[in-house]
């Protein structure tokens, strides 16, 4: 069972042949009632929009969802900027913004663009690295510095303090990584398609072990799923029921191309009945 408040969000796809259409679209989203938008990251996309415009963008449109970059590129984006933009993006929208961190997988099109090529220990090495420098950041001390092998801060003066403490949302799927979430992430965001049920509950075992090895309460970690397109009705609710009761996400993000009757639909319907069937 979640041992956090139900959340359900929607993953919009960054497409650059359709930017009014995209802000519409989060419009609707948050005045049907969701509660997250989250969207992907991939830069060296030429059809897709830059991820953080557009997430500012979205934050500028809406008024109540919270938005996260699911998951940001991180060979891709520095932590210590990474940081002051989610900070910033938090103070601009009132405290509507997680951080949603991927250590990075498509390494030709990493490198094209500039970014480093790593193997799968440097880039969970960075990847902690990041995390510890995100922190440090919006941390409001005076000073902070971190020699780190893939990234470093030497007395940087951090800040803007968020308005909320932003949550470290890390995708993942193998041991490594996830031992890493357990010991030091927020919240776990996996897809399904890239794991199936089965390698939720032995992923979730992992997390759970590492947590409890560091001192954690396994149940302080959020689990956010992305669950791709599913279509509305008695489905819906069972899927996301059973999801949350067996498997303990407390996190659904939805896709496809949601027209205003699906949205208030999900939201007015499907919603309900997930939170008061797991509520019991």
């Amino acid at each position: 069972m979640p041992h956090h408040p139900l959340q359900f969000g929607w993953f919009l796809t960054p497409d650059a042949g359709a930017p009014e259409a995209l802000l519409d679209t989060a419009s609707l989203l948050d005045h049907t009632g969701f509660d997250l938008i989250g969207i992907q990251d991939h830069p060296y996309q030429s059809r897709f929009l830059d991820t953080w415009t557009l997430l500012s963008a979205v934050a500028a449109r809406t008024e109540r969802v919270t938005v996260f970059p699911d998951v940001a590129c991180l060979p891709l984006r520095p932590p210590a900027v990474l940081a002051k933009s989610a900070a910033s993006l938090d103070l601009l929208s009132g405290g509507r913004v997680e951080l949603g961190l991927g250590a990075g997988g498509f390494w030709d099109a990493i490198a094209a663009m500039g970014g480093p090529r790593r193997t799968p220990g440097e880039s969970i090495a960075a990847l902690r690295e990041a995390v510890e420098i995100c922190r440090l950041m919006w941390s409001g001390e005076r000073s902070v510095s971190f020699p780190g092998e893939h990234y470093s801060v030497k007395g940087v003066h951090p800040g803007p303090v968020p308005a909320h403490d932003i949550g470290i949302w890390v995708g993942g799927y193998k041991p490594k990584m996830l031992r890493l979430v357990g010991e030091i992430g927020d919240g776990w965001v996996p897809s399904l398609g890239y794991i199936d049920e089965a390698g939720l509950i032995a992923a979730a075992a992992v997390i759970d072990d590492a947590a409890t090895r560091a001192g954690r309460d396994p149940a302080s970690i959020r689990r956010i799923l992305n669950v791709g397109e599913i279509e509305p009705g008695a489905d819906a609710v069972d899927t996301l029921v059973s999801l949350a009761r067996t498997q303990g996400f407390d996190t659904f993000i939805l896709a496809g191309t949601p027209t205003e009757t699906t949205a208030r639909y999900f939201t007015g319907e499907v919603f309900p009945r997930v939170r008061d069937a797991v509520g019991e």
